[in-house]
């Protein structure tokens, strides 16, 4: 059975896997954390300790267990039982409801983006442990919700080779891309667009990975069952559903048929693409043609973590390999820690930041122009420790298809 504890054998390889504990001694490791904890959690002794809210939650245990056990789920499921016996910290309070300080922040954002940005509110960060060190991500009044197509659009310039049925696609953006990263968004609905493909912007709240992470199982259900009423409705008339935040779309993906168990959740499973994943098998069926412009650059990606358990060989590596002159150096080995809200709080700040200069340094052997990452966070985190540029993979596709000037 997929995710038992009792599929371990104790091999140790979700150990050497795991990024967390290389740099942080109190971290035992998601083997004892998981299946050799769970041993003796059901037979009534409870091992749950503080150390198990070290762990990132970046599911590469998972991906490398080689019998299926799935370590994260154990642990996570540890860490709402932990969070659910102490008093929640006010990081974990904030985070649970971020999608409302997300919506607030935007709605605000002149005011919002002023007072993160004060050294003496940066100070008060780190009195309710919060980290004061860190840029805090600015808020946009623009967002892709409160400024989305009242109807959908149906371009005009079709790049179609075939005409079967149309393709119709819903995006699921996230907190981050909504709130903070919205021009990204708009690249992305260009880009489907410019391929011919209907998009629609749903009605949406928070995925509730960050109230998932942060102990709050109720709230995390509450936001998957909304997301999946409305996406349902979408699939049932014929649309897909795609994302661009890796987070958000292993939630919806995995999470939302077993931890979240929305009733919905399998069909959201079964219709949800990665944006690239999606443009190559549209590719591969006749339906749409690349035709890029050259671009000389030397590339360092970064694979988010939620990306590599996707079972798809980075799909967005396999369209950058169609653009001419495009050099793409990958890096997939280090976890840049951040891990969205994991990364924020004060007392993960030396495990965070020794896995972010691991990663960074891995990522400028190649001396690249540019480096990308799908993650949001990842990409954050990244910029605490270089100069170089630092962008989402969208930008990329944006300007080999020649639509930066449009």
């Amino acid at each position: 059975m997929k995710g038992s504890f009792e599929n371990c054998i104790r091999c140790t390889i979700c150990v050497e896997n795991c990024p967390v504990y290389k740099v942080n001694p109190e971290y035992p490791g998601p083997k004892q954390a998981g299946p050799d904890a769970e041993r003796f959690r059901l037979d009534g002794i409870e091992t749950v300790d503080k150390w198990i809210t070290h762990c990132t939650q970046c599911k590469r245990c998972d991906f490398a267990c080689p019998y299926g056990v799935d370590p994260s789920k154990l642990i996570l499921n540890a860490q709402i039982r932990y969070v659910s016996k102490h008093r929640k910290t006010l990081p974990q309070l904030l985070f649970s409801n971020f999608h409302y300080i997300a919506r607030l922040g935007s709605l605000f954002s002149l005011i919002t983006n002023f007072i993160t940005s004060q050294s003496l509110i940066r100070k008060l960060f780190k009195l309710i442990g919060l980290r004061g060190d860190i840029p805090f991500p600015k808020f946009r009044f623009k967002t892709l919700q409160r400024f989305r197509s009242k109807s959908v659009r149906t371009p005009i310039d079709r790049i179609m080779i075939n005409k079967p049925k149309e393709r119709k696609a819903a995006f699921f953006h996230g907190c981050y891309l909504n709130s903070n990263a919205p021009d990204e968004g708009r690249m992305i609905i260009s880009i489907l667009e410019h391929f011919g493909i209907k998009v629609a912007v749903p009605d949406q709240v928070c995925c509730g990975l960050p109230a998932l992470g942060n102990g709050d199982l109720v709230k995390a259900k509450r936001f998957a069952k909304k997301n999946s009423n409305e996406f349902a409705k979408f699939i049932n008339e014929g649309w897909d559903i795609l994302y661009s935040c890796t987070s958000c779309g292993h939630t919806l993906i995995y999470d939302y048929p077993e931890i979240l168990d929305t009733d919905e959740g399998e069909l959201i499973s079964k219709n949800t693409w990665n944006l690239y994943e999606y443009l190559l098998l549209l590719k591969e069926e006749g339906h749409i043609k690349f035709d890029f412009e050259p671009l000389k650059k030397v590339i360092s990606y970064h694979i988010p973590c939620h990306l590599r358990g996707r079972g798809v060989p980075y799909p967005a590596v396999k369209i950058f390999k169609e653009i001419p002159n495009l050099k793409v150096h990958i890096q997939d080995i280090n976890c840049c820690g951040f891990s969205g809200s994991y990364g924020f709080k004060e007392k993960n700040k030396k495990t965070t930041d020794a896995l972010g200069h691991i990663a960074v340094e891995s990522l400028e052997e190649h001396s690249p122009d540019i480096i990308i990452s799908d993650c949001g966070a990842c990409r954050m985190q990244i910029s605490n420790f270089t100069d170089t540029r630092i962008i989402d993979p969208i930008q990329v596709l944006f300007d080999a298809l020649g639509l930066s000037g449009g």
